[in-house]
């Protein structure tokens, strides 16, 4: 028997679903060239197969009104972030306050967790480097006068309803 007997098989659609994102994933990667298509087939056949074993439809779907808020706020904090990276390079005599803040996570251990941490990591100006010994997020930041954790509140909790963890 399965490892995964109590699962309820994917449907047809979540399939091809897969196995077509997984072949448009190929082609940006591959070039497209026509020779090239039935090994792209099957190797998108093969990873859909693979993470459909490997993370199976579960309870939480995707949101795709939360997604677009999420890439929204993220695109204009990005510009945002980014900005005073580059004002406080370009005039060195504002003070920077580096230093680390802690960030009490809500989402819970697994792929989500990562996930957000991976996005956190690409906004200018901070970094996330781990947690501390309460599974706080450690983030490093240029100012720690800034609202970081504020921040990532409102981006944790967004990134949550994405996740639909509401």
């Amino acid at each position: 028997m399965s490892a995964l007997e109590n699962d309820v098989a994917p449907s047809p659609a979540r399939i091809a679903v897969r196995t077509l994102l997984f072949f448009g994933f190929w082609l940006m990667i591959s070039g497209g060239a026509p020779a090239d298509l039935p090994v792209g087939v099957a190797a998108a056949a093969a990873a859909a197969a693979v993470s459909l074993r490997l993370l199976p439809a579960g309870a939480s779907r995707l949101r795709l009104g939360a997604i677009a808020a999420l890439a929204l706020k993220f695109l204009r904090q990005s510009i945002v972030s980014g900005t005073d990276v580059a004002w406080r390079a370009l005039h060195p005599r504002l003070q920077l306050r580096p230093g680390f803040i802690a960030y009490p996570l809500h989402l819970p251990l697994g792929g989500g967790r990562s996930a957000f941490c991976a996005l956190s990591s690409l906004l200018p100006g901070t970094l996330p480097t781990g947690t501390d010994e309460s599974d706080a997020l450690l983030v490093h930041c240029l100012d720690t006068t800034q609202p970081v954790a504020a921040n990532l509140a409102a981006e944790e909790n967004l990134f949550m309803r994405v996740l639909g963890h509401d």
